[in-house]
């Protein structure tokens, strides 16, 4: 009987459950989607979305916290590189679980368990369709006034420069959604831009965001960035420690 049966131990002992829904955790963190059964996709949910709501917080405390659970630097640093962003506007209900049928062989129930904003499927709005309205009619020479009006409305109005577009500042290390939402209000949008501001004028910006940044390297980590130095970027950032060089 199922009487007060809140918890599935999925078959397994307490070590071998947490390792493997840490191991489940990074997978759909690294692959945004995952096939399952019912039963671990639901325990899944249960152990990642805690995760995934820390995951807002870029803090060094927050990401050992983090760490604590998925045991994997890779795991981390693409929760907090690709993953947080997206979800940052989220309040909760980060995955969804799909059912897909039953397994041959032992018929267990099978779903699919992925992260809501990575579906492109559900989350992408269909663009709007822009329809020209144009009424024809009356003379010749009446249309030809109108196409001579258009053309020199056209000439006169000069085309605007495109904005510059904006870059993903939460690649380099140490910045996290916050952050970039609160350099992107002063005017640093790009990785040049973030290149081209001293260290101690990026921490008069950020001051009200709350935890303490160690800002010194993220001029030369945006300058290598806009260099297209990602190899060397990547190599030196697994060095740094939230942004901050790792002593000894």
């Amino acid at each position: 009987m199922r009487h007060g049966k809140k918890f599935n131990h999925l078959s397994r002992k307490t070590a071998h459950r947490k390792a493997m829904l840490s191991n489940m955790a990074c997978s759909l963190i690294e692959h945004k989607s995952i096939n399952t059964t019912i039963a671990k996709a639901k325990a899944l949910r249960v152990y990642i979305e805690p995760i995934l709501t820390r995951s807002k917080e870029d803090s060094t405390h927050a990401r050992r916290l983090v760490f604590r659970y998925l045991q994997s630097k890779e795991s981390v640093t693409e929760l907090y590189r690709e993953v947080a962003p997206k979800i940052a506007d989220r309040p909760g209900g980060y995955t969804r679980i799909i059912r897909t049928g039953y397994r041959l062989g032992d018929n267990a129930e099978m779903c699919m368990i992925e992260l809501v904003d990575f579906n492109e499927i559900y989350t992408n709005e269909k663009a709007k369709k822009n329809t020209r309205r144009s009424r024809r009619g009356g003379s010749g020479s009446g249309a030809s006034a109108t196409e001579t009006e258009n053309t020199e409305v056209a000439t006169e109005s000069p085309v605007e420069d495109a904005p510059a577009k904006a870059d993903d500042l939460t690649k380099i290390e140490g910045i996290g959604p916050k952050i970039a939402e609160t350099l992107t209000a002063a005017g640093v949008v790009t990785y040049s831009d973030l290149a081209g501001t001293d260290a101690e004028k990026i921490a008069d910006i950020i001051k009200d965001v709350r935890g303490k940044h160690v800002t010194d390297t993220w001029p030369k980590q945006a300058k290598m960035a806009a260099d297209g130095q990602w190899d060397e970027l990547k190599k030196w950032q697994d060095e740094l420690d939230g942004g901050k060089p790792t002593e000894g």
